[in-house]
C-alpha cells in the first residue's frame, strides 16, 4: 500500500506542476490565463513593489532551503525517501501558484518594440526561451527531475541507480541552459511593463544566487570532474575558444 500511495502521490504532484508550470508560461507571455503578468488589480508602486517582492523570496527562499542536501538529510526522516523529490516539486508549485495568484501587476510601459518584425523576433526568442527549458529538464531526465521516477521505481520495486555526471548535447556547450531558457523567455519582451521588468530582475538575480548553490553542491558531489567542466564550459552562453595560432616550423 506503502508503494502504491507514493506511486499515486507522485503523478498527482507532476500533475499539478505540469498545470502549474503551464500557467506560468501564459502568465509571463500574457496569454491564454485569467490573469497575466500585467493584468488584475493593481496598488500604488512602492505597495506593489513590496508583494511582489515577498511573493518571489518566498518562491526563493523555498527553493534554496529544500533543494540543499543538509536539509533533505534531515527532512527524509520524516518524509519518505522516494516522495522526497515530489514533496519538493509540490511546494515549488504552490510557490509558483502564490506568485501567479497574488501578483500586483504595473501596467506603466518600460519599453515598447512597435516594429512588427522587431516584436515577432522578441516573441519568437522568448518562446524559443520556453522550448530550451523543457528540451533540457527532459536531456537530463524530465520525469526524475519531478520526482514521477522515484515515485514509480518504489511501486515496480527497482532501485534508481546513483547520480551520474553526464554532459548530453545542450550540457556540452552550456552548464545552466534551463536557466538561460528561462532568462529569454523572462526578457524577451516586445512590450516590457515596469511589473515585467521587476519580475525579470529579481529572477535573473535569483537564477545566478541559485547557480552558486547549486554549483557548490555539485563540485562538493563531482569533485574535480565537475571543476573541469565548469572551466570549459560557459554557464549561459557557449564560450568561444578562440584557435590558438600555429607555432612556425624550422626548415
Amino acid at each position: 500500500m506503502r508503494k502504491l500511495l507514493a506511486a499515486l502521490y507522485s503523478l498527482l504532484v507532476y500533475l499539478l506542476f505540469l498545470a502549474v508550470f503551464l500557467y506560468a508560461i501564459g502568465f509571463v507571455e500574457n496569454v491564454l490565463v485569467p490573469k497575466s503578468i500585467d493584468s488584475g488589480t493593481g496598488g500604488d508602486i512602492a505597495s506593489s513593489l513590496l508583494i511582489d517582492a515577498a511573493l518571489l523570496g518566498v518562491f526563493a527562499l523555498q527553493h534554496s532551503i529544500m533543494a540543499r542536501p543538509g536539509f533533505k538529510r534531515v527532512w527524509t526522516r520524516i518524509v519518505p525517501e522516494e516522495i522526497e523529490r515530489s514533496t519538493f516539486v509540490l511546494f515549488a508549485s504552490l510557490a509558483l501558484a502564490l506568485v501567479c495568484w497574488q501578483w500586483r501587476p504595473l501596467p506603466r510601459t518600460a519599453w515598447s518594440v512597435d516594429d512588427p518584425i522587431g516584436s515577432g523576433a522578441l516573441l519568437v526568442v522568448s518562446w524559443m526561451g520556453w522550448g530550451l527549458v523543457l528540451l533540457s529538464t527532459f536531456l537530463i531526465s524530465h520525469f526524475h527531475l519531478f520526482g514521477l521516477s522515484q515515485g514509480l521505481a518504489r511501486l515496480a520495486g527497482r532501485t534508481l541507480p546513483e547520480p551520474a555526471f553526464v554532459t548530453p548535447s545542450l550540457y556540452r556547450w552550456l552548464r545552466h541552459p534551463i536557466y538561460a531558457g528561462f532568462i529569454l523567455a523572462f526578457w524577451a519582451a516586445p512590450h516590457m511593463t515596469l511589473g515585467h521588468l521587476f519580475f525579470a530582475i529579481a529572477t535573473t538575480g535569483y537564477i545566478f544566487v541559485g547557480i552558486w548553490f547549486e554549483e557548490r553542491d555539485l563540485i562538493a558531489y563531482f569533485g574535480d570532474r565537475y571543476r573541469q567542466y565548469r572551466r570549459s564550459v560557459g554557464m549561459l552562453f557557449p564560450r568561444i575558444r578562440m584557435a590558438s595560432p600555429r607555432k612556425g616550423v624550422a626548415r
